[in-house]
């Protein structure tokens, strides 16, 4: 069996900010993902691939961007942290600076220049939002951050760590569609909203509806029945206990911002669905 604890005693963070990243759920996720290979249709930061040990690893994501950032990096390694480095600089941690690279990414700039300049907007924008509008255009205000980070050692990280990994743009079902007996699959789909008069969210423009929360529940259940292990991480709410009926479901609590001000915290609870 594949080993399954994290790789250091000191967890990886990703050197994305990211709404929604796992890296606080790695120790709850540990029990779970044992197999060959680890599947992750909604890869995100990659704050769960990063932090455990697998032979091999397919990690999806339907953000074109944030999957040719990582190609980037994963092809040049050393020279695309240089490169992007480079954007971090003084004269570019202003409004004016901003706004021109943010308007050169809409664009349609390509490659590793786009790739580049995903990062800086990461470390730049508002909260380390990544928002697009209708026209799949970034449109994340400027942070006013005194001096925006360079994550150059956690990127150094991400690249040791992804030699074994395969990063597909593509679609959850067309990434679920890969797995085999063996191997484990981990979902982190956008959440299903704490209240009935809330909207789902997503920071894909394609969005997530109520309608693909029952597909990702239905493939599941077809894999576990093929000998995959699925998990899925949401909310615990009355919505997704009546998608999940068919899985094993382990609730618990986390802190979360309740509002615009960022001391005001409380407890919601969350779930995973554990098919197989």
């Amino acid at each position: 069996m594949t080993k399954y604890y994290p790789i250091t005693a000191q967890r990886s963070r990703p050197f994305l900010k990211w709404a929604g990243g796992k890296y606080r759920l790695v120790d709850r996720l540990a029990p779970h993902l044992h197999g060959r290979k680890l599947i992750e249709p909604f890869v995100g930061s990659g704050a769960v691939f990063l932090n455990f040990d697998f032979d091999k690893y397919l990690l999806g994501d339907i953000n074109p961007d944030l999957v040719n950032l990582y190609q980037c990096l994963q092809k040049e390694k050393g020279k695309f942290v240089k490169y992007a480095n480079s954007f971090f600089s003084e004269e570019n941690n202003k409004q004016q600076a901003y706004n021109k690279l943010r308007t050169e990414f809409n664009s349609g700039v390509k490659g590793r220049r786009r790739a580049a300049i995903f990062v800086y907007l990461n470390r730049h924008g508002f909260n380390g939002l990544c928002r697009y509008n209708k026209s799949h255009e970034f449109n994340v205000p400027f942070g006013k951050y005194v001096k925006p980070y360079f994550p150059e050692k956690e990127m150094i990280h991400f690249i040791s760590h992804a030699k074994h990994a395969k990063f597909v743009c593509a679609d959850f079902v067309s990434v679920m569609n890969r797995a085999r007996r063996g191997d484990v699959v981990y979902c982190d789909p956008p959440y299903v909203p704490l209240s009935p008069t809330a909207s789902f969210t997503s920071y894909a423009s394609q969005g997530f509806s109520y309608d693909q929360q029952i597909e990702l529940a239905y493939r599941a259940k077809k894999l576990a029945a093929r000998g995959v292990k699925v998990i899925i991480s949401n909310h615990d709410t009355s919505m997704t206990r009546e998608i999940y009926e068919d899985a094993l479901i382990e609730s618990f609590p986390v802190r979360r911002f309740i509002s615009c001000d960022g001391s005001k915290r409380d407890h919601a609870n969350e779930l995973f669905a554990i098919y197989g």
